[in-house]
């Protein structure tokens, strides 16, 4: 926070997390890009909105076709999906649609949709910010990929972004002056492109010369909430006579994870258990 407490900016490094994210997909091209830029800003929505909450991004392609799905937990632990159909890419354009669903406190989702313009996420989490958050804020973000010719070609080799929002005991006439100063600032692709990319290098570049304080740190990551657990607990919620059906085929119940692409085998013995009295 600048320490007139104008402004904050909140700064995210997503490399890693964006690139284990697009492996786990197996997906590349335009839908990885999408991909990993749709988690970097659900990752910026979390940490700006609601930090100790569960956000989801969805985001319906051109036309419906397609979709993604960034997916960011409390405790860093980020995950994302590409749903489109083979051999195709996933697209943006007329009629694509960006979906925020945040936790509240009393346990109720908070929803808002905003348009999603050809050139990506930045406009439209800023739009999301100032329409469903009332929020004045300017923000960016961007993927790299490795160029042809190394052996890591078309992997991600920095991933990340920004938002600056205005406080609300700061003056208007303060953020058009930010507003100027980041219009003139550096594409955030020029920023990927150096060594030594990271969260604290577009810190020192956003807030060059403004007196200002940092409030805190914290981790991201990759992690699926994938578990057996969790799928019996799924199972379980089906009807008993589904249950009692499932068991009477006798087979084992195999599964994949739409996420990390995990494999799970539930035995009948597993499923007979539901059936008994807790």
């Amino acid at each position: 926070m600048t320490n007139d407490h104008a402004f904050r900016v909140i700064v995210a490094d997503t490399t890693r997390t964006a690139r284990a994210v697009v492996e786990a997909q197996r997906v590349s091209g335009a839908t990885a890009r999408r991909l990993a830029e749709l988690v970097t800003a659900t990752v910026l929505i979390r940490e700006t909105m609601a930090p100790t909450y569960r956000v989801q991004g969805i985001v319906k392609g051109a036309g419906g076709r397609g979709s993604l799905v960034g997916d960011a937990f409390p405790d860093g632990g980020t995950r994302g999906l590409a749903q489109v159909a083979a051999g195709t890419e996933f697209e943006l354009g007329p009629g694509a649609l960006m979906q925020v669903m945040r936790s509240l406190p009393n346990g109720s989702v908070q929803q808002g949709i905003v348009d999603v313009d050809q050139q990506g996420f930045g406009e439209s989490l800023m739009k999301y910010l100032q329409e469903s958050e009332q929020v004045v804020s300017c923000a960016a973000l961007g993927v790299r990929f490795a160029e042809g010719g190394s052996d890591d070609a078309g992997s991600i080799v920095a991933a990340g972004g920004y938002v600056v929002q205005l406080l609300p005991e700061a003056e208007r006439g303060l953020f058009a002056v930010m507003t100027a100063r980041l219009e003139d600032f550096p594409s955030i692709h020029d920023f990927l492109g150096r060594d030594g990319f990271g969260a604290k290098l577009l810190l020192d570049e956003i807030a060059y010369a403004m007196p200002h304080t940092t409030l805190g740190e914290s981790a991201v990551r990759f992690a699926c909430r994938c578990s057996e657990a969790s799928l019996l607990g799924a199972i379980a919620s089906l009807g008993r006579s589904e249950i009692e059906s499932l068991v009477e085929q006798g087979d084992s119940i195999e599964v994949q994870c739409d996420y990390c692409h995990a494999d799970y085998t539930i035995a009948p013995e597993r499923l007979r258990s539901l059936l008994l009295a807790s």
